[in-house]
Order: structure tokens, then C-alpha cells, then sequence
């Protein structure tokens, strides 16, 4: 009786019995894991958010991209400037880019891109005008825009080119206005 010396059945030898369990626990852990795949293909994606941008993309038919219904470039906004119309510049740029470069228009409000949807940053945004995105160069501001579009401010753009193209654009074409 050489495996009742260590603890299992005598019919088994220690190796026999120590195989054994880390084949059980394999096969277990796969288990598990084949369990969790099949709960995430039920459930891979969130079904309520996807509605919902279906229901912005579902818009955007060539006709409507090719008029840009998202976006404000570099002039418009100067113009917007000249006319006094009421909005608001957002820049979610880091710390970093607004302490080289900033932006001194009197409505603007600095929220970087990696706290712009707490819940606390989200209040401070208003619904009732235009609310234009600035990042360095266009790309942040785009997926900002469609992120706010999604959660409801349908009244956010994007500015095309970012604060590189709004300065490149100050120094080409506008004298007299100021931010």
C-alpha cells in the first residue's frame, strides 16, 4: 500500500495523483474560459451604444459628409468672432500644449480630453450654443466631437486643423480681430 503512505488511494501512485490534478485544473480553467467566451459573444458589444450611433452615422451620407456638418475651419470661426455670435471654444489639449500655446477668448473653457467625460466636466458645457473643439491639429477635436454628439451635445464641432491651422490662419488673412 505505497500510496495510502502519501495521502491517496492505494490503487494510485503519487505521480498518478498529482497528474491527475493539474489535469483537472485545466480543465477547469478552460472551462471557465469557454463559459466567459460564450458570455462575451452574447454580449461582445454594448447594444444601446450602438444604436445610438447608429442613429447619428446613419446621417452621414456622402452628400451630407462632403458639407462638412461637423466641422468649423479656421475662417469661420474669425467670422463667427467678427459677427459676435455666442459660442464657446473648447480646448482639450493637454496642460502641457495649453501652458506653451493658449487660447485667451473670453468663452473658452480648458478641459483636457482625458477628463472631458466626467460628469462634473460634462455639466460645465453648455447646451444652448455652438461649441467648438480645439486640439493641436484637428484629430482629438474630431473624435471629441462625435463622443459628445453620442452622449447628446449635438451642438459640438470639431476645428479643422486644430490651434495649428486657427494660427496659421491668424497670421495669413486676419488683422483687427482678437481672441
Amino acid at each position: 500500500m505505497v500510496g495510502a503512505k502519501y495521502g491517496h488511494p492505494p490503487y494510485c501512485s503519487k505521480k498518478f495523483t498529482e497528474f491527475g490534478g493539474v489535469i483537472m485544473k485545466k480543465v477547469i480553467v478552460l472551462s471557465l474560459l469557454f463559459v466567459f467566451s460564450l458570455f462575451s459573444l452574447s454580449y461582445g458589444f454594448d447594444k444601446q451604444l450602438a444604436l445610438r450611433f447608429d442613429s447619428m452615422f446613419s446621417q452621414m451620407t456622402p452628400e451630407m459628409i462632403a458639407k462638412r456638418p461637423c466641422e468649423v475651419n479656421s475662417k469661420q470661426i474669425f467670422e463667427m468672432i467678427k459677427a459676435n455670435e455666442d459660442f464657446v471654444v473648447l480646448d482639450i489639449r493637454t496642460p502641457q500644449e495649453m501652458g506653451i500655446v493658449g487660447i485667451t477668448y473670453k468663452n473658452a473653457i480648458k478641459i483636457p480630453m482625458h477628463e472631458l467625460f466626467k460628469e462634473e466636466n460634462l455639466n460645465n458645457l453648455p447646451t444652448d450654443k455652438k461649441i467648438v473643439i480645439v486640439c493641436h491639429t484637428g484629430t482629438r477635436a474630431a473624435a471629441a466631437s462625435t463622443a459628445l454628439r453620442a452622449v447628446g451635445f449635438m451642438n459640438a464641432f470639431m476645428l479643422k486643423g486644430g490651434i495649428a491651422e486657427l494660427a496659421a490662419e491668424s497670421g495669413r488673412s486676419v488683422v483687427g480681430i482678437l481672441w
